[in-house]
């Protein structure tokens, strides 16, 4: 009984760690699928400056992203040390702290992701 117990939480435990790895494996710099580029309606690459300062501001973003990833790891890592306790109180914090950090992933998501900038483009824009 209380093996099967721990058996299931460590099947759990690497569930969460490999759902989280297969979700920031782009922002980990982890190789991503090779897209085929297409040669049709492809604009020239742009000049030097324009060049330079999209790589910037990529850069910032990746770096951004990842300090965004080792912040909802440390809330994710709380959320768990939490989850699998033997005390009640704990485990109710848990499930409250992990709404939280659901909230706040899906949040982070939406921004690194462009879905914020996309819908405020919309709305603004109507296009």
């Amino acid at each position: 009984m209380i093996l099967d117990r721990a058996r299931g939480r460590a099947a759990r435990a690497v569930l969460a760690v490999a759902l989280s790895l297969c979700f920031f494996a782009p922002v980990l710099g982890l190789p991503a699928p090779s897209r085929v580029a297409s040669s049709v309606g492809a604009s020239p690459p742009p000049s030097g400056a324009v060049a330079n300062f999209t790589a910037s501001i990529n850069r910032l973003v990746e770096l951004v992203a990842f300090a965004g990833s080792g912040l909802l790891a440390l809330v994710w890592a709380r959320v768990a040390l939490s989850w699998f306790s033997n005390d009640l109180a704990k485990k109710v914090q848990a499930k409250d702290r992990a709404r939280d950090a659901l909230i706040g992933t899906l949040l982070f998501v939406a921004a690194i992701s462009g879905l914020f900038w996309g819908l405020a483009q919309w709305v603004l824009s109507g296009s």
